[in-house]
């Protein structure tokens, strides 16, 4: 509220006269199905301000994405981002576990760059841990986001290379959870798994991830956290890429039980965690660029990192082009291919018309100072 209020009046109750307003019955009750989902500020203008005049109030019930599409006006995308980087805070709880996640990762105290301040406020101590001790402890790590759970490889309808158990496991699961594709793909000639994977629309599995990785040059001992749920497949797809990089941890590695109960049944709270993981990592590698959480890392890590957070973006339809040559390919060329592919999606770019600010704040709008 106050990174806000030179912006905008803001009230935290009612005033007397308007509490006891029925606003359903007044008609001020808005729901999603009352505005169009890319709803521009004329749509407001006409539909919400007569609304607004005349009870004094309207209650917005859901409002997902409203005004996040271009085009907006200057100073509407210059108050988002205000939001999004600077008003929007964790909350002391998910910022304390949090602290103690990133310590425990790096295994000593470390650094306050801009991107821990922003994230962790005052909640990072200054005194190492007591039992975990900086000789003994990498002093950087390397996030990894795996979006590889179970429903991502379902509906992708790709193979992984699990043979008919495969096909009918994930068949079921989408029986189960998504009734209206298996009905689309009914009334259409859907691509072959194949096809799929050629045009890069295959999640990149544990074992790909790795290859990238290892392709850039990281080492066997480099020390990579894990964010996600459940990778489809447990230990055994794991496998290839603990082998590779056995310093791989999780939050449930690195914190109790019991520090971790608080938010067991949270799903947002646990991705909170991993967010604030990701954010603050010296080196950041996502294997979907379309993930909701790998996209705000980046984007967050664009706009506080300084031209120092790296994110790494392997393009799957190039990977695919790339490991459809290992029977002729030598390891010397596949490495140049992947760090030629990592290059091209590290270029600066400015954002596109249509993007997300949230994802891609790198406008005028968002980073010029004013």
């Amino acid at each position: 509220m106050d990174m806000l209020k030179d912006e905008v009046n803001i009230m935290k109750e009612l005033p007397p006269n308007l509490k006891l307003l029925d606003v359903e019955a007044a008609g001020s009750l808005i729901t999603d199905a009352d505005l169009s989902k890319e709803a521009t500020p004329d749509e407001y203008i006409e539909k919400i301000l007569p609304l607004l005049l005349r009870n004094r109030v309207v209650h917005f019930l859901g409002y997902g994405n409203r005004l996040g599409f271009d085009p907006l006006p200057y100073e509407l995308q210059r108050l988002r981002c205000k939001c999004n980087f600077h008003a929007l805070k964790f909350v002391p709880e998910i910022q304390q576990i949090g602290s103690l996640l990133v310590r425990r990762i790096r295994r000593y105290d470390f650094a306050r760059s801009t991107l821990d301040k922003q994230l962790l406020g005052n909640l990072i101590p200054h005194v190492p841990l007591r039992h975990y001790h900086a000789a003994e402890g990498p002093s950087k790590y390397l996030a990894l986001h795996l979006r590889f759970e179970i429903d991502m490889v379902a509906y992708s309808m790709c193979e992984f290379g699990g043979g008919e158990t495969e096909r009918s496991e994930l068949q079921t699961y989408r029986e189960v959870h998504f009734p209206l594709l298996l009905e689309r793909l009914k009334k259409s000639k859907p691509l072959s798994p194949q096809e799929l994977r050629k045009t890069g629309k295959c999640p990149l599995t544990p074992e790909e991830a790795g290859l990238v990785l290892a392709g850039l040059g990281f080492k066997h001992g480099t020390y990579i956290y894990l964010a996600g749920s459940d990778i489809y497949g447990g230990q055994s797809r794991m496998q290839a890429l603990t082998t590779l990089y056995p310093n791989l941890v999780t939050k449930e590695d690195l914190l109790t039980p019991s520090e971790l109960a608080p938010f067991r049944n949270f799903s947002s709270q646990l991705a909170a965690l991993d967010f604030i993981a990701c954010a603050t990592s010296d080196v950041f590698a996502m294997t979907d660029s379309g993930s909701q959480l790998s996209s705000l890392v980046s984007g967050f890590r664009t706009y506080y990192g300084g031209g120092h957070a790296p994110t790494l973006r392997p393009s799957k339809k190039r990977l695919s082009a790339i490991l459809s040559r290992n029977k002729t390919i030598g390891w010397h060329s596949f490495e140049g291919k992947i760090r030629k592919m990592i290059d091209e999606g590290q270029r600066v770019q400015v954002r596109g018309l249509g993007r997300s600010i949230y994802r891609h704040p790198r406008c005028k709008e968002c980073m010029c100072r004013h």
